[in-house]
């Protein structure tokens, strides 16, 4: 089967039922974002400002990104802006806020693995927020990010705690707190279900998840050339890991740079 096919549906679906991360800003934080009071979340938690600095006419890409948030808030508060996801209804609701509030957005549809259609070095800072565990194989993701990006420009990349997809959550009363080992690390739930729970994950339009190992989400960036300058831990605000989170961070991000490399 087509994975990324089947997470582009499952994504539509999700972002049709209208979950956290598909639900359109509204006018009022548009409004803010123009006078320069603005926040956005890459993991959980809010971005602190410093990492991203002086938007103003930068270049950002929105990688993986839909949904109607941070594109629109980064247009508004001055940048130019690129959404590129691989689910449409997504996109859609950026096209929407974009369309509602006169913003200036470029919607591009695709799988992140392959961002073919931007030239080398053609943008400032790319917005990536808990995604990358969506696609079976993160290293295209990093050496794609570094060849889009300028010298000196800027990868902001959220991530789940590959720790979380070690347990199985239960009811609490067991000896362990709830919490019950089930799965090897780095998890891979395509190769890892069985046939039955892979059809119906198919039937269902449930996305397929990677947990992927820390040497590939950290490791990785560095192998494609970026410098790793910040890192940040948080926590899940929804109720799908409440257990989890009672022992450690469920979220982290991760700020890199583009290092120059002699010709």
């Amino acid at each position: 089967m087509n994975i990324l096919e089947h997470n582009r549906q499952a994504w539509n679906r999700l972002s049709s039922a209208g979950i956290a991360w598909s639900q359109p800003v509204s006018p009022e934080l548009i409004e803010d974002a123009r006078q320069k009071r603005w926040e956005v979340s890459l993991a959980g938690g809010t971005v602190p400002r410093s990492w991203l600095g002086d938007v103003a006419g930068k270049d950002i890409l929105c990688l993986a990104s839909g949904g109607g948030q941070q594109a629109p808030l980064l247009a508004a508060a001055g940048a130019h802006v690129t959404s590129f996801d691989i689910s449409d209804t997504q996109l859609a609701k950026d096209k929407l806020v974009a369309e509602r509030e006169n913003l200036a957005i470029r919607i591009e549809q695709g799988s992140m693995t392959d961002l073919s259609r931007f030239g080398s070095a053609e943008f400032d800072l790319i917005f990536l927020p808990v995604s990358v565990n969506a696609v079976p194989d993160a290293q295209p993701v990093w050496r794609e990010c570094f060849r889009v990006l300028r010298d000196r420009g800027i990868l902001l990349a959220g991530f789940i705690n590959p720790l979380a997809y070690l347990f199985e959550e239960n009811d609490g009363s067991s000896p362990n707190q709830g919490l019950t080992v089930v799965n090897r690390l780095p998890y891979a739930e395509y190769e890892s279900f069985t046939e039955e729970e892979r059809r119906s994950t198919i039937d269902t339009q449930s996305v397929f998840l990677w947990s992927h190992s820390l040497e590939s989400l950290i490791g990785g960036q560095l192998a494609a050339g970026f410098v790793l300058t910040d890192f940040q831990e948080s926590y899940r605000t929804d109720d799908r890991a409440p257990m989890i989170n009672a022992y450690c961070p469920t979220y982290f991000a991760t700020r890199a740079v583009k290092a120059y490399r002699e010709p």
